[in-house]
């Protein structure tokens, strides 16, 4: 009993630290919004005009990002589905078996029938045993969470929970409205800065100068230290919200951008790729007016995801086949999906054609054009 007390305590205790960043950008947020609001939007610009429009646009996007914020927080992330768990007789078979190759055979069986199409780096089944279940592709599991999470990009410190399929649309939008958050301070409250910067100009920036020329001592620090605070978050956030926007054009996950996935047909970092278009709707879905608001919208159910049935990868160079020589024989003895894609994944595949396939459908219609024309010609 002691050994179970003292690992529960220890879990408890675990929990709770795991709450400490989260906790910290709390009264980050907090600070920001008294110093702005109170500091200098009330008690520092005597324009009224100015301030309400201020506080009326800092509101919204204070809204929206808190919205986003909570949503990446709290929404628990997607597990696999029931039919990717072992089942009872096939728990005991497993167990039976002490050969590698002999559960991989009865893993391949109950495989057989799930769109399961990755494997793992020697060619076997991704197999949790944590879990006691077939992967999805995609799928990893999270030793913070001790649990698999369906399309994991990555176990988020600063929201204590793993970003994945049902909240990495959440995720992107709190990383734009916290970088708006932080440049609509930053540039509102650009002009008090540059008022230290022109009193400050001589010898210690004669802070006591400054420090004279705005309304209230405790408003000085306020607006002064907010400046710093937002811009320097800015670019952290900005270079990370550009990562990501790049990850979401791939259709990687960042797990998969340090390790790519792994295919029957061998190494494919642009396996789930279907073009710029199709990938950005499969994260923020179909219909426009859903992708600024943190409400889940994106496509498919997470354990199954279509892939592009020819490598081609954009950053090697151009083969007349349309796909990577080192890859052709592999690419042409694929086997192809033995289960229906999910509606939505048909859809993505069935849909207008992404951006890049768009304009080389359109550079065929206008050579069709021309050389119609030109058959016209000669006959006449």
């Amino acid at each position: 009993m002691a050994p179970s007390g003292s690992r529960s305590i220890k879990r408890g205790c675990q929990r709770v630290l795991y709450w400490i960043p989260v906790l910290f950008i709390a009264l980050i947020v907090a600070w920001s919004y008294y110093a702005y609001v109170l500091q200098l939007c009330i008690e520092s610009i005597e324009d009224t005009g100015k301030k309400v429009v201020f506080l009326l646009v800092y509101h919204a996007i204070f809204i929206m990002f808190v919205w986003a914020y909570w949503q990446t927080i709290f929404t628990s992330p997607m597990n696999p589905l029931k039919e990717f768990h072992l089942s009872f007789s096939d728990k005991e078979l497993l167990e039976r078996e002490d050969r590698g190759e002999s559960q991989q055979e009865i893993l391949r069986r109950i495989a057989k029938d799930l769109p399961i199409y990755t494997r793992t780096n020697s060619g076997a089944i991704r197999f949790c045993d944590r879990c006691q279940l077939l992967k999805p592709d995609r799928c990893h599991h999270c030793s913070v969470c001790d649990k698999c999470i369906l399309r994991m990009d990555h176990h988020c410190p600063w929201v204590n929970n793993c970003v994945g399929f049902s909240n990495y649309k959440y995720f992107m939008l709190f990383l734009a409205y916290s970088l708006l958050y932080c440049l609509f301070i930053t540039a509102t409250d650009l002009q008090y800065f540059i008022k230290f910067l022109m009193a400050g100009g001589r010898a210690h920036f004669r802070l006591r100068e400054y420090l004279n020329g705005l309304p209230d001592t405790q408003a000085k620090f306020h607006i002064l230290f907010l400046f710093f605070s937002a811009s320097m978050f800015s670019v952290s956030l900005a270079s990370l919200l550009i990562y990501h926007c790049w990850l979401v054009c791939k259709n990687r996950s960042t797990l998969e951008a340090v390790r790519a996935p792994v295919f029957r047909h061998g190494i494919d970092k642009n396996g789930f790729s279907l073009g710029c278009s199709k990938n950005f709707r499969q994260v923020f879905g179909d219909e426009a007016k859903y992708w600024p608001i943190p409400i889940f919208s994106s496509l498919g159910d997470g354990c199954s995801f279509p892939s592009c049935l020819v490598n081609v990868d954009p950053e090697q160079p151009f083969s007349p086949t349309g796909c990577n020589p080192a890859n052709k024989g592999a690419a042409e003895g694929r086997q192809f999906p033995s289960k229906p894609l999910r509606e939505s994944q048909s859809r993505l595949l069935a849909s207008t054609p992404s951006w890049t396939d768009s304009d080389s459908a359109a550079e065929k219609e206008r050579k069709g054009a021309s050389n119609q024309g030109m058959i016209i010609e000669h006959e006449a």
